[in-house]
């Protein structure tokens, strides 16, 4: 059984910065694909993220440039560095695993590819 605990966010000013964790807990190391992803009220979740276990990132075009997703397989942990924050990110963030999607196209961003999910946590940014 797979288990994620996020932990992070918050709320900040426009321009600032908060980072994201997400502390994996049971099979993790036969997750393939780590990533995050964002919910605002009335929206499709959206995918934001994602790393595969040889390194290579994908990342959502309004996020390019300011995000960076990480992780320390020593720890199990995924990470998401949020720079440049601005209002329009202001979402519930999930992160998510699984043990395979194919890279191709950008599926990898698609939530419907992944099975295990965390609690989710708020991010706001203010103008």
């Amino acid at each position: 059984q797979v288990q994620l605990v996020q932990s992070g966010g918050g709320s900040v000013q426009a321009g600032g910065s908060l980072r994201l964790s997400c502390a994996g807990f049971g099979l993790t190391y036969s997750m393939d694909i780590m990533g995050w992803f964002r919910q605002v009220p009335g929206k499709e979740r959206e995918g934001v993220a994602v790393i595969r276990s040889d390194g290579r990132t994908m990342y959502a075009d309004s996020v390019k440039g300011r995000f960076t997703i990480s992780q320390d397989n020593a720890k199990s942990t995924l990470y998401l560095q949020m720079n440049s924050l601005k209002p329009e990110d202001t979402a519930m963030y999930y992160c998510a695993a699984d043990p395979f999607i194919a890279w191709i196209g950008l599926s990898p961003l698609s939530p419907r590819e992944y099975n295990y999910w965390g609690q989710g946590t708020q991010v706001t940014v203010s103008s």
